[in-house]
């Protein structure tokens, strides 16, 4: 939530009106490798969204820097997926759960 209030204030800014919307549509993955793959999946899409829209937000250096450091968080997250699932692959799923300990 903490980068939707950035945005939103970032919004305020520039004088328009936030709009939060909660979808209702929420898939609860229980398999936490399952999981791990799904939010990679996102996470990929997310960060590519974001390395095209940053060349049309050059002309806003305030917005600019928001997402740049939006993205690098966006881009640790799916360093952190590719990394657990790579170590599942090399020391499998159970001994991966117990270090999860």
């Amino acid at each position: 939530m903490e980068w939707v209030e950035k945005y939103a204030n970032r919004m305020l800014d520039l004088g328009c009106v936030p709009q939060v919307k909660f979808s209702q549509e929420c898939k609860l993955i229980e398999d936490p490798v399952e999981y791990i793959k799904a939010d990679l999946k996102l996470q990929r899409e997310g960060v590519d969204t974001l390395y095209q829209i940053m060349p049309t937000l050059a002309a806003d250096p305030t917005t600019y820097d928001i997402t740049k450091a939006y993205l690098a968080d966006e881009e640790e997250d799916l360093y952190w997926d590719e990394e657990q699932l790579d170590m599942i692959e090399k020391i499998g799923v159970q001994n991966w759960l117990v270090k999860q300990l």
